[in-house]
């Protein structure tokens, strides 16, 4: 909780008026109460806004410094301290604290757990049904049925998001097209991106990346 601790803190000084800011999820609400200048940003894991920096709690606090890392001194060197604090390099600062990778860490069998990371790490693979039974060594209709009870989605829906945060950490973090992007978040084209894309976050892929594109580097 000491991130928590140190937003309510900075909140009370004043450093966050005017500005987007998060915290630990359990104080977000009360922040956004006693702080009426700040706009709180429940469900992210950091934000940098200015010259501030918040994160939502200890663990993101190491997402974000990595990303300020690589912001300054490029990824290879934020790599290479992620591979010697043995530590995920890395979660981007707009994931959610519930997210569905995160939430899927927790689930008690190990071969959702292990297949729902898998997904995360291979968009571009083939990723339907048959193949993600096949891969549980299930039937599609007992592995369709069972993955949606434990997990809490459809694989369907399970896969979507996973390739709309492939492709948003693109949009982030590169200046590649995005047919290319498409292709590499394992959409099967920029219009079936587009589309999902503007169903989830609520605008196009081009007016995300104008706002938000190579943001820590401003």
């Amino acid at each position: 909780m000491y991130c928590a601790t140190l937003s309510l803190f900075y909140s009370l000084a004043g450093l966050l008026d005017g500005k987007r800011a998060t915290s630990h999820w359990t104080v977000t609400q009360y922040l956004s109460r006693i702080s009426t200048d700040i706009t709180v940003a429940e469900d992210v894991i950091f934000i940098r806004d200015g010259n501030a920096y918040t994160s939502a709690g200890v663990t993101t606090g190491m997402d974000l410094a990595l990303a300020l890392v690589e912001a300054d001194y490029g990824r290879d060197l934020a790599m290479s301290i992620a591979r010697m604090l043995v530590i995920y390099y890395r979660r981007e600062g707009g994931q959610s604290q519930y997210s569905d990778l995160l939430k899927s860490q927790s689930l008690e069998s190990h071969t959702f757990r292990d297949l729902c990371t898998y997904i995360h790490q291979h968009p571009r693979d083939n990723l339907c049904i048959g193949s993600l039974a096949q891969r549980a060594v299930m039937s599609e209709r007992n592995f369709s049925r069972s993955f949606t009870r434990e997990v809490g989605v459809s694989p369907g829906k399970f896969v979507e998001q996973a390739r709309f945060k492939a492709a948003k950490a693109l949009l982030e973090d590169t200046v590649i097209g995005l047919e290319a992007i498409a292709d590499k978040s394992g959409f099967a084209s920029a219009e079936v991106l587009r589309r999902v894309f503007k169903k989830i976050q609520g605008v196009a892929p081009a007016n995300y990346r104008r706002r938000f594109g190579q943001r820590l580097q401003a």
